[in-house]
């Protein structure tokens, strides 16, 4: 008697991917049309897989070239550019044997994704700094700098004393462990990675709060960049409290 359709579709659900090419070669034989969809799905979700695994092994580059170290914290900020709302940074270590997947540059990533890894990242890592600076502070000390001190912030933060740093493209002043710069270290390193999407959902979330608070000014979707409907809105009512003056100057 044949095996259910469901059956062995619930065998394909619940199987490792170390079991996959077993379960294929167990009912390669069956000429249902049932199966033969069961199959091509499952070496489609397999072959993605692999490719994905093949991704996040090439982006542990730099963390097997440093690997002498214990500790590698990826470094990255984001919000240099908005009008409105603080500069983030996270500080992430991840540990050593570290496979998550669909980890990357939080600009290439859907929120709903960007959300999900973040708890997982958060749930995995070895430790954790976020790093807040506020609009004021970066109208009294300019972006660059209040963006080191984000990323300072975000390292003292870490319950873990990293031994080495991978930054996205910058050297941050007045830290004394070890950094390495990486252009466009936010697309070739895991630990970088982590870090823009740690800071990324954090500082959404912020300005979905803030959303709330200074309502009209569309900080929920526009996340205080210059969008229209944002510089219309502050040409109209003038500036909130998390505006920067620094960055208005042109629309107030």
């Amino acid at each position: 008697m044949s095996v259910k359709i469901n059956d062995i579709k619930d065998e394909f659900a619940m199987a490792d991917i170390s079991e996959i090419d077993i379960l294929i070669q167990k009912y390669l034989t069956d000429e249902r049309a049932g199966v033969k969809k069961i199959i091509e799905k499952y070496r489609k979700e397999k072959d993605k897989l692999i490719l994905e695994l093949e991704r996040i092994e090439k982006m542990k580059e730099y963390e097997h070239k440093y690997e002498e170290y214990s500790y590698i914290c990826g470094i990255d900020e984001v919000g240099r550019g908005p009008l409105a709302g603080p500069v983030v940074a996270g500080a992430v270590i991840l540990p050593k044997d570290c496979n998550i997947l669909y980890i990357n540059d939080s600009k290439q990533l859907s929120e709903k994704k960007r959300e999900e890894l973040y708890d997982i990242i958060m749930e995995q890592a070895v430790a954790v700094g976020i790093g807040v600076v506020s609009p004021a502070v970066i109208d009294e000390i300019n972006i660059l700098e209040a963006t080191y001190e984000a990323m300072r912030i975000a390292i003292s933060k870490l319950n873990v004393v990293p031994d080495l740093l991978l930054n996205d493209a910058v050297h941050i002043p007045k830290v004394s462990i070890k950094q390495v710069g990486i252009i466009k270290g936010d697309a070739k390193s895991i630990s970088i990675a982590a870090a823009s999407i740690v800071a990324k959902v954090t500082r959404d979330q912020m300005m979905r709060e803030y959303d709330i608070i200074y309502p009209g000014y569309g900080f929920a979707s526009n996340k205080g960049y210059g969008s229209k409907d944002h510089i219309d809105s502050l040409k109209e009512v003038g500036k909130c409290p998390i505006h920067r003056d620094s960055f208005i100057k042109n629309f107030v």
